[in-house]
C-alpha cells in the first residue's frame, strides 16, 4: 500500500485493519514515538497497528493503545477522515496483546455509536475470553436476527455487527442455555457468514455435530468470501472431521493450511490424537 497523508484530514485512512502504509518498516521505539504524538492521525494508526501484529510487549504499548481507544469522538460523514480509524486499530490492537487490563476500555467500546469500533471490540474481547462481555453482547445482539440483525435503511451494514459480537461469544466460552438460546436464530440470517458465525459459536460453545453440518456445507457455497469464512471458522474450532472437506475447498491454499493448522492447535488444547498425522499430512501436501 502506497504511504498515507502527512495530515490525516486530507484523504481518509486506510479501510480497517489496514497497516497504512508509512514508508519503511519501523522499530518499536518508533512506533511507541509515532503513537505518543497526536499530530499525524496516520502515523498513529500504523503504529497502533504494528503493535498489535508485533504483539509488543513494551511496558509503554497497553497505555498507549488505551489513550488512543479513548480518542474515538462522535463520527462525521462530512469531516473526511474515518474520526475512529485509530481508536479501531488500538482495541484491535488491545485484543492481540493479551493483557487483560484493556477489558473494561473494550466493554465501554461495545456501547460506543460507531458499529466499527463496536466490531473490533467485540472480537478482541473474545480474544481476551472476556466473560464480563457476554451480559453486553447478549444485550446487544436481543432484538435477533429482525433487530440486530436487519439491513440498515442507508447502507448494507447491519444494525449490529452480528459476525464479530457472535464469534466472541463462541470464543468467551459461557455456554448457559440462554446465550445458546439466543444464538441459535441467527442461524438461519439470510446472510452466510452470520450463519456461520452463528454455527461456529454454538459449534464451540456446545460442542454438537449437528451445527457442524452447516458450515461444512458453506465450504462450498459459490461466493469465495464464503468458503474462506467457514474455513476460518472450522479451523477455529478444530471441527476433525471437516479435515477432507477443508483439503477439498475451492479456496487458496495458504486459507487451508491456516484452517488446518487449527484442527491441529485445539485438538492438541483439548488432548485430543486422534488424526493429527492425517491432519500434518494433509498440510505437507498443500505447501
Amino acid at each position: 500500500m502506497s504511504p498515507a497523508p502527512s495530515s490525516p484530514a486530507a484523504q481518509p485512512l486506510p479501510g480497517d485493519g489496514e497497516a497504512a502504509g508509512s514508508g519503511d518498516p519501523i522499530s518499536e521505539s518508533e512506533a511507541l514515538a509515532r503513537l505518543r504524538q497526536s499530530d499525524d492521525q496516520s502515523h498513529q494508526y500504523y503504529a497502533a497497528w504494528w503493535l498489535g501484529r508485533n504483539r509488543s510487549r513494551h511496558p509503554e504499548a497497553v497505555p498507549l493503545l488505551l489513550a488512543a481507544l479513548r480518542q474515538r469522538r462522535p463520527r462525521d460523514p462530512l469531516a473526511g477522515v474515518e474520526e475512529n480509524a485509530v481508536a479501531r486499530n488500538a482495541a484491535r490492537a488491545l485484543g492481540k496483546l493479551g493483557d487483560r487490563t484493556a477489558i473494561p476500555e473494550l466493554l465501554a467500546a461495545l456501547d460506543d455509536e460507531d458499529d466499527g469500533l463496536r466490531e473490533a471490540a467485540a472480537r478482541s474481547l473474545g480474544e481476551l475470553a472476556a466473560i464480563d462481555a457476554v451480559a453486553v453482547l447478549l444485550r446487544r445482539l436481543a432484538s435477533g436476527p429482525a433487530g440486530a440483525g436487519a439491513t440498515r435503511p442507508d447502507s448494507p451494514r447491519l444494525q449490529e455487527p452480528c459476525e464479530a459480537m457472535l464469534e466472541a461469544l463462541g470464543a468467551i466460552g459461557v455456554a448457559e442455555p440462554g446465550v445458546l438460546a439466543l444464538i441459535e436464530p441467527f442461524t438461519a440470517h439470510e446472510r452466510p457468514l452470520i450463519r456461520s458465525a452463528a454455527c461456529r459459536a454454538l459449534l464451540q460453545l456446545s460442542g454438537e455435530a449437528r451445527w457442524a453440518d452447516p458450515l461444512v456445507q458453506l465450504l462450498d457455497h459459490p461466493q469465495l468470501q464464503v468458503r474462506r469464512a467457514a474455513l476460518m471458522d472450522l479451523g477455529a474450532v478444530g471441527w476433525r472431521p471437516a479435515l477432507e472437506p477443508i483439503c477439498r475447498t475451492l479456496a487458496e491454499n495458504s486459507l487451508k493450511l491456516i484452517a488446518l493448522r487449527g484442527l491441529v492447535e485445539q485438538g492438541e488444547r483439548h488432548g485430543a490424537t486422534i488424526q493429527a498425522e492425517a491432519v500434518l499430512s494433509a498440510m505437507d501436501s498443500l505447501l
